[in-house]
């Protein structure tokens, strides 16, 4: 297993996608990072990747499909179901946090309001996934 380098971001927001890929280019140019603007599209992308992402960064509070019901309907594909999902949103909510654990997601992350933060916020995230895959290999 090789060092997670396909990441796909599902996020409604432009300025958010556009802080992940300035973030994503500036700490992991070797990185690929797909976006998605909503959940429809994103299960349509996945659907029909040639390669799936390493890594799934998946908004909650979307219109249209939430991050939620992206997330139920990643777990009951076969596919899919085995790609780890990073929930990342504004919202702390306990019952949020709660949720988004119940239905399998591999971690829950609350946006870091500037750019700086959110830099290390992305650094520690690609870090983690970095170590997860190293650790895996031996």
């Amino acid at each position: 297993m090789t060092a997670p380098h396909q990441f796909f971001l599902v996020d409604d927001n432009p300025h958010d996608q556009l802080l992940a890929m300035e973030a994503f280019a500036e700490l992991c140019p070797d990185c690929h990072l797909t976006v998605a603007s909503d959940g429809q599209q994103a299960l349509t992308l996945l659907r029909a990747a040639e390669v799936v992402p390493d890594v799934i960064l998946l908004d909650v509070n979307m219109p249209r499909m939430n991050g939620f019901e992206v997330l139920q309907a990643l777990k009951d594909d076969p596919v899919l179901r085995l790609i780890p999902v990073v929930m990342l949103s504004t919202s702390a909510a306990t019952d949020d946090v709660t949720t988004a654990y119940t239905l399998y997601a591999s971690s829950y992350l609350v946006k870091a309001q500037d750019f700086g933060a959110f830099l290390e916020q992305i650094e520690s995230f690609l870090g983690y996934w970095r170590r997860c895959a190293l650790t895996a290999r031996t």
